[in-house]
Parts: structure tokens; sequence; C-alpha cells
């Protein structure tokens, strides 16, 4: 298969072969199951105090010959902590159990749970590459992106030097993507407490920038709002179809396509 060749202003110079590994069958099972692997392996441990709802003095006691005893009193054998006294009448108070208040809880999350998920090096290749496949579908990209007349396509080379925000952004609106610029810039409210915690605005995603090396256009796209820049070798199932949805818009420079076939990548 053949793609077009579009440079900086929309005028296509030529066609380019695209590698094997965008003739993979699109398997959503195997994109979700390599997301879901980076998601718990990027995950950050969260967890309570161990000691949590534990430092109280509560103690109750069942022994008949004890002080502070609630034996004969008719009681439950709740531990309790005392908050006044007269003689051998206590006021107590519930403590310590998860079923009082301030007491622990049941069964808190644990700071060393291990949320790490594995997966078979090939199975990962092969998500990878469906993932790169599902790219080339309009119908895939376009039940999530606004997608210009002429996609998919192949930008050229001179896009990896650009070294400007606005330059960027520009070649961005010239090639199509005004729209898909224009949607992902669109600042929505999110419900619930998630505005209190630092999170107002839920963040779109919007097009992937696939370059063949380390270059300026990694430093100057990457303060445009929903765009990611990657190196074609650092590609993941995460990038290529973010929530496991596969069919992101995706914009490959002429060597990141030659890089991509010439060593072989995730095959």
């Amino acid at each position: 298969m053949k793609l077009s060749i579009l440079n900086i202003t929309k005028e296509e110079i030529g066609k380019q072969e695209l590698p094997s590994q965008f003739d993979e069958e699109v398997r959503p099972d195997l994109i979700k199951r390599a997301v879901i692997s980076i998601q718990g392996n990027t995950r950050q441990a969260y967890g309570s105090d161990p000691m949590a709802g534990k430092k109280s003095s509560a103690e109750l006691s069942r022994r008949r010959h004890v002080y502070k005893t609630s034996y004969g009193y008719g009681i439950s054998r709740v531990p309790r902590k005392t908050m006044s006294s007269r003689g051998t009448r206590m006021n107590w108070v519930g403590a310590f159990v998860p079923g009082t208040v301030g007491g622990r809880r049941a069964h808190p999350p644990k700071a060393g749970k291990d949320w790490t998920k594995k997966i078979n090096k090939k199975e990962r290749r092969k998500a990878i590459r469906s993932a790169i496949a599902a790219t080339l579908s309009k119908e895939l990209v376009g039940k999530n992106h606004i997608i210009p007349d002429n996609y998919p396509f192949i930008i050229e080379n001179k896009f990896e030097s650009m070294k400007k925000t606005k330059e960027v952004r520009d070649v961005l609106k010239k090639i199509g993507l005004e729209k898909e610029i224009e949607r992902v810039n669109e600042k929505t409210i999110r419900s619930g407490k998630g505005k209190k915690r630092g999170r107002k605005y839920k963040s779109k995603i919007g097009p992937l920038i696939i370059v063949s090396k380390d270059c300026a256009l990694l430093k100057a796209a990457r303060n445009i709002a929903g765009i990611n820049v990657i190196i074609v070798k650092s590609l993941n199932a995460k990038l290529l179809a973010p929530s496991s949805s596969p069919g992101r818009l995706a914009v490959w420079t002429q060597n990141a396509i030659k890089e991509l076939g010439d060593k072989k990548l995730f095959i």
C-alpha cells in the first residue's frame, strides 16, 4: 500500500510504500491487554497509614475482677476508651474497631500491593502493529477525531526540523487538522469532586506525530494541547490507542516510515 507524501504547504510531492507493520489485522482485544499492562506498570502505589485509626487507648476487659471491666454491665465487647469516670462507673466511647467513630478501616488499600501486569513479548509487539494498522482506518480514526478528506497521509522530513510552536501549529492547520486542533482546545469542566483536587478541566487527546529521531519538533510541538510527538522506536499501544480505543489520528514523517521498515521494528 502507498500513501501520499505532503509538504508543509499541503502539496503532494510523491508517494511512499508502507512497510508490513501496516498490514496487521486490527485486534482490539490485544490492544486492550497491552494498554492495561502499561497502565498497571506505571500506576503509583497508594495506601493508608498502617496505624490509621489504631492510635486510641481503647481497651475493654471481660474479666470479673479487673478494674474498668465490662463484666456484668450488659454491654457489647466493643473496645472502648474512657472519657471520664466516677468510681467504677465509666463514661465509655467505642473506638478502634471499624464500626466506631474514628476507628480503623476494615480493609484499607495497601501500599505494598503489586499493580504490575505482565504481557508476552510477541503479544505486545503484535498489539503495537495492530494499533499502527488502525491509524490507517478512516472509520476507526473518524470515531475519535475530526479528520481531513485526504487522510491518511505522510508529511515530508522538513517538518522534523521546525523549532517554533507557532510554525508547527500553522503547518498542522494547513494540512487539514484545523478543526481537530479546535476540538482539542475546547475546555470541559469535570463533574464531581475532582474539580477540587487540581484537575478541574478534562483534556482531550489530539493527533500523534511520529518522527524518526531526536529532533527539534519534539520540543516545538509539546506545548500544543492534546498533541504528542514520539520517536518511532518508542511507540507503544497506549500512545497509538489511548484508553485502549484503536484508531488515533497519526501523522508520520517520511523517515519515520523508512525507519519502521528498515529496522523491522515491532516484528
